[in-house]
């Protein structure tokens, strides 16, 4: 497994993720286990999670999960940087109550809290703001950060799904305040098909020093193999991917990207891993497997060399925006 930087840090993480949304909803306790497990033997130290994974009645639960894996020893907390997530609202079931979603001090202070007994750690390496909050300032956001800080519960902030002005907002504040380092990573939505944080999230991203952590690198299936899944009678698609092929424009898209790497030899979801650990910026993609044979066919993406052939042909396919600013202009 090779490794980077992230962003500006001096913390090493591995250039796959492991996402860990399905554990739970789709997989078991006892198989995730096995894959965090897996993913640590090959050398995968990056793990990404969040308070609301599980979702509805079970949010928290994979954050269980894990902190359930971390009790096993083994030095498994020591080795893994650990990434979690804060925004959506934790209060039961029902109305949501106030106070108990977004970025207030009050609820960062809530959910960090909250978020270490459920993994069963005294502390966060990175801690993420999932999505921006419009009703709190940065100062106030940052202040409670500093606190976290200050008591040892997180070392590294984090944004995902910020637009690249809200990433400058947020360092700038920050750089004002003194004494904090402001986010270190921006996780966006971001593959072959779905270019558009080239225009401004990266520049922003690259230009503050953070480190891109893709996720949906497959965009939802999409760009795993399913018109040949299909075709060799394999499970229907459906979902996202479903909608997307109804459009003939997509289809034919879809049909050309998997002609070319099926005349070059390469599995579609591995080539479109690959294809974003070549991307100026990216720390690494974020690989949400439900299976071990998923686990093992990421870590085989991140020892692929796509040919400068295979790229050059790859961006005909899925033409990206263009530089930033010019791509707004011309």
């Amino acid at each position: 497994m090779k490794y980077t930087q992230l962003g500006r840090t001096g913390l090493k993480v591995s250039r796959l993720v492991l996402g860990t949304m399905n554990f739970g909803p789709q997989t078991d306790e006892a198989t995730s286990h096995v894959i965090m497990d897996s993913a640590l033997d090959a050398g995968l130290n990056f793990v990404d999670t969040a308070n609301v994974y599980g979702w509805g009645e079970n949010k928290g639960r994979t954050e269980e999960i894990i902190g359930n894996w971390f009790a096993k020893g083994g030095e498994r907390r020591d080795k893994v940087v650990l990434a979690t997530k804060v925004y959506g609202n934790m209060g039961a079931a029902g109305t949501p109550w106030p106070n108990h979603d977004k970025l207030s001090a009050v609820n960062i202070r809530r959910a960090v809290d909250a978020s270490l007994k459920r993994l069963r750690t005294d502390y966060i390496d990175l801690y993420q703001f999932h999505h921006i909050d419009r009703s709190t300032p940065f100062e106030e956001i940052w202040q409670a950060i500093d606190v976290l800080v200050q008591q040892g519960k997180i070392l590294y902030a984090g944004s995902s799904n910020f637009p690249g002005y809200k990433i400058a907002q947020a360092n700038e504040i920050a750089a004002r305040r003194g004494g904090t380092i402001g986010l270190v990573s921006e996780q966006c939505l971001y593959n072959l098909a779905e270019r558009r944080a080239e225009m401004e999230v990266i520049p922003a991203a690259q230009e503050y020093g953070l480190g891109v952590i893709p996720w949906s690198p497959l965009h939802g299936g999409l760009l795993g193999g399913v018109i040949k899944k299909e075709a060799q009678g394999g499970r229907r698609t459906s979902g996202r991917s479903a909608d997307a092929l109804a459009d003939t424009a997509v289809r034919a898209q879809i049909q050309a990207y998997e002609d070319l790497l099926d005349k070059h030899g390469i599995e579609p979801g591995e080539a479109a891993l690959a294809w974003l650990l070549t991307r100026p910026g990216v720390t690494g993609p974020i690989v949400g497997p439900r299976t071990a044979e998923q686990l093992r066919s990421a870590i085989r993406a991140a020892e692929l060399e796509l040919s400068e052939e295979v790229l050059t042909s790859l961006d005909e396919i899925f033409p990206g925006p263009g530089p930033s600013p010019e791509a707004f202009a011309w």
